[in-house]
């Protein structure tokens, strides 16, 4: 039976300044978790899902990740020549044979509900994942085809959640939910003392189409910005949206910190690098 949700969308015009030097004039979302970019993983978690149309919501100074799904035949070629037979598997592999790529540009940075509005014409009136590269979940099943097990079992919109710290409210979408795990309320990074509670909105969203409906009449909110958050307030007036606990460890790779607990985690799972690691030979 064919997925439900065929549609994946990647807000990834911002400039990611907590970067620089490095994303002068390389995107955040290229940045590699050892020898891997972020948007890969992005991209490998939304194909587990069953998405076969990735909607990139980007900018002009972020090429690069066109260049990165486009293919290479100078590079596939010379791979080919020197019989580095795995390399080219695993740069053939980058964008399987059915999946297709769309990319539009944000001409303001005008908040994610803005990039995500930008993306109706590509998404249409269906179902679909909106993905936030920096949140990168690791597990044993990936967080989106979690969240399309849900939907193909209720067809409501879920948001992914995780509890964090009061302290760290104001950095977050938080949530209020009843016993089933609907949400009664949602409230973009209120304050400790005003948070309704600490369960955190985090980078996966499965939205029905009213939601694009709904973006087109939100104002600009917190930040100056059209908040996804606002059209998801509005949605809950009209449609059930489920809060959703995924499994796996989320890790923020929009601060430094978080991208390092992710590359330490990812080289752990590299054969060669851990055992230089265990036998003390990695310096």
């Amino acid at each position: 039976m064919p997925t439900l949700v065929r549609t994946a969308v990647f807000p990834v015009a911002g400039r990611g300044t907590r970067f620089l030097p490095a994303t002068k004039a390389v995107p955040k979302e290229m940045l590699p978790i050892v020898d891997k970019p972020l948007i890969q993983f992005a991209v490998e978690e939304a194909i587990e899902a069953g998405v076969t149309r990735l909607v990139f919501i980007t900018h002009s100074t972020k090429r690069a990740i066109e260049d990165h799904f486009d293919v290479d035949p100078d590079l596939e070629r010379a791979l080919d020549t020197a019989g580095k037979v795995e390399m080219l598997a695993t740069i053939n592999a980058i964008l399987p044979k059915g999946v297709s790529c769309v990319f539009i540009r944000q001409g303001e940075p005008l908040g994610l509900g803005h990039a995500v509005l930008c993306a109706q014409p590509a998404v249409g009136d269906e179902p679909f994942f909106v993905h936030l590269p920096d949140d990168l979940i690791r597990g044993d099943v990936g967080c989106l085809a979690q969240m399309a097990g849900q939907f193909e079992a209720n067809g409501s919109s879920f948001i992914a959640v995780e509890d964090v710290p009061r302290d760290k409210t104001g950095s977050y979408g938080i949530v209020d939910v009843d016993d089933s795990n609907q949400l009664k309320a949602i409230v973009e990074k209120p304050s400790p003392a005003d948070a309704p509670s600490t369960l955190a909105v985090v980078g996966r969203y499965l939205l029905t189409p009213k939601i694009f409906e709904l973006l087109e009449k939100t104002g600009r909110g917190a930040g100056g910005e059209i908040q996804l958050t606002d059209a998801i307030s509005d949605l809950l007036e009209h449609e059930v949206v489920h809060a959703y606990r995924f499994q796996g460890t989320r890790y923020d790779c929009g601060s430094k910190l978080g991208y390092v607990r992710a590359t330490i985690a990812a080289a752990q799972d590299d054969p060669e690098i851990i055992t230089a690691l265990q036998g003390g030979s990695l310096l």
